[in-house]
């Protein structure tokens, strides 16, 4: 078990990033401080995380406007706040922004990931209780074949540059361990859904356009099929995994919970339609299919088994309880919506952050 105390989360102000900070905070008896190191891309918010500033701000909790790719400006953070442990979730993250522009998923998720594994190798020495964990995505493996899961072991097939940057930093935080001794952990999660999810996400994305009454795009015959886990039941396996993972091992945390894209937009649109009082059918009527995009894993399903042998965790929202917690978050705060879509929030961040 390890004492984690001055802990650098990186991405703290996006969607899984924020949610882990109130989680380490709110449900896990830590007691040492979290350093949230963020550039601020259109996906990260400060807005997230304005009751932990309020608490904690100053004494436990610190914010750095901090680019990973940026070498220098991450030493100064090490050395400011004694960082004993890296959470790294900064990444470009989306697939179709990948596609469309790859250079700045090779930059952060490659070049950063790299940039922070070194400033840990310079500082922390074999067994001093110092650690680094990796978070990644289950899109490195690439598309499984009905009824076959991706295992620890499963060769990485990635298919989009978004996952071979992921691949591409997986491989490397695993290479530190082996070459350098450094103590690291990686896990691979399936989709995450829950609340301060940026809405060009399937479920926000959904959501939102229900309630505006436009089109809900689902990708060619809707017929991919996504395993998708709480945002909070992820939170709690990186924790589990960073205080208690063997060195160098890589765990599968997924939601063991698969849905083709259209059953599950159908579904999300009986779950508006009751709690916004529309007739059945009012919201299955805007669904519209689109080309399908380029390389579209058409199955990501992943084997649990040995987070939960080994590191003892599981999940413990179930599919139907977390999308109406979801979809209640996203009805009770459209104002954090629109000022996501509206690019309000920029001017916030300006003012608060001198940007």
């Amino acid at each position: 078990m390890r004492k984690l105390q001055n802990i650098m989360v990186t991405g703290g102000c996006g969607f899984i990033g924020s949610n882990f900070i109130h989680y380490l905070f709110e449900d896990t008896g830590f007691d040492g401080r979290v350093i949230n190191v963020d550039k601020l891309t259109y996906a990260g918010n400060p807005a997230n995380l304005v009751r932990i500033e309020q608490k904690y701000g100053g004494t436990r909790y610190f914010f750095e406007r901090v680019d990973i790719v940026d070498f220098d400006a991450l030493d100064a953070v090490f050395d400011k706040y004694d960082i004993d442990t890296v959470i790294h979730f900064a990444a470009e993250s989306h697939v179709d922004r990948s596609i469309h522009g790859p250079k700045a998923f090779i930059r952060t998720n490659v070049l950063g990931t790299f940039n922070l594994l070194e400033q840990a190798r310079k500082r922390w020495r074999p067994g001093d209780g110092r650690h680094f964990h990796h978070i990644s995505t289950d899109e490195v493996y690439g598309s499984a074949e009905p009824g076959d899961y991706f295992y620890e072991t499963t060769a990485y097939s990635p298919r989009s540059p978004y996952s071979a940057s992921k691949a591409a930093a997986d491989h490397l935080v695993r290479s530190y361990a082996n070459t350098y001794g450094l103590s690291t952990t990686v896990t691979i999660a399936s989709n995450n859904y829950g609340p301060y999810q940026f809405p060009e996400k399937l479920l926000p994305l959904m959501i939102n356009n229900m309630l505006e009454e436009k089109p809900l795009p689902v990708y060619g015959d809707g017929m991919n099929v996504r395993d998708w886990l709480y945002v909070g039941d992820h939170c709690s396996a990186v924790w589990m995994v960073a205080v208690h993972g063997k060195s160098g091992q890589t765990y599968n945390a997924g939601g063991e919970n698969e849905w083709t894209n259209i059953e599950l937009v159908q579904r999300l649109c009986g779950i508006m339609e009751a709690k916004t009082g529309k007739t059945p059918g009012h919201y299955k009527r805007l669904i519209t299919f689109v080309k399908d995009r380029p390389g579209h894993d058409r199955r990501y399903a992943l084997n649990c088994d040995k987070i939960k042998k080994q590191i003892g965790w599981k999940q413990s929202v179930d599919f139907e309880e977390g999308l109406d917690k979801t979809v209640d978050w996203y009805l009770n705060n459209r104002q954090w919506v629109e000022n996501v879509k509206t690019g309000e929030y920029r001017e916030w961040i300006r003012k608060n952050y001198s940007i």
